[in-house]
């Protein structure tokens, strides 16, 4: 499996016409970066509280599933990417009032990419309960994601596929 290909000008690129250069990659890595779909998807993406994480979870859920029944795998794994965000982000938010779980900033040449980036782990706190709950949810539909055999089928068939730029 090929990293993801953070060298693509993605401001330009729309990879719904030109789904040869998506790479998977690892994690949610492109996550914000991938159009027309961190367009589509972003606008839906919340987790402050269990109510509004249940809200965009099945929201982009949904969405993860139209992309699959229209054939469009690109656009399930970027929902999917999401979804699995939804839940790194809210489980850092459960540790780490604020969110801030690194000391120090982003380098300037990894922006966009994640990763401590060779910066220290600040300690975690008190679990925050509400971003717990609100982590939870996303997690059982992140679940569902990297069940679904529809999903599978099409990742396998994307890998076989594209190979060769591989």
């Amino acid at each position: 499996m090929r990293a993801f290909d953070y060298d693509l000008d993605y401001k330009n690129l729309d990879l719904r016409e030109h789904p040869e250069l998506y790479r998977v990659g690892r994690g949610e890595q492109g996550v914000l970066l991938v159009e027309p779909y961190k367009s589509e998807i972003l606008p839906h993406w919340r987790f402050a509280t269990p109510d509004i994480a249940t809200e965009s979870s099945e929201t982009i859920y949904q969405m993860f599933l139209d992309y699959l029944t229209d054939g469009d795998f690109v656009g399930a794994d970027m929902a999917r990417k999401f979804i699995q965000m939804g839940y790194t982000r809210a489980r850092r938010y459960a540790n780490h009032k604020g969110g801030k779980k690194y000391k120090g900033a982003v380098p300037d040449d990894k922006k966009g990419q994640s990763g401590a980036h060779g910066r220290e782990e600040l300690p975690r706190q008190e679990e925050d309960p509400v971003k717990a709950e609100s982590a939870r949810i996303f997690k059982q539909k992140w679940d569902l994601c990297r069940e679904n055999k529809d999903y599978l089928s099409m990742k396998a068939e994307h890998r076989e596929c594209y190979k060769e730029f591989e």
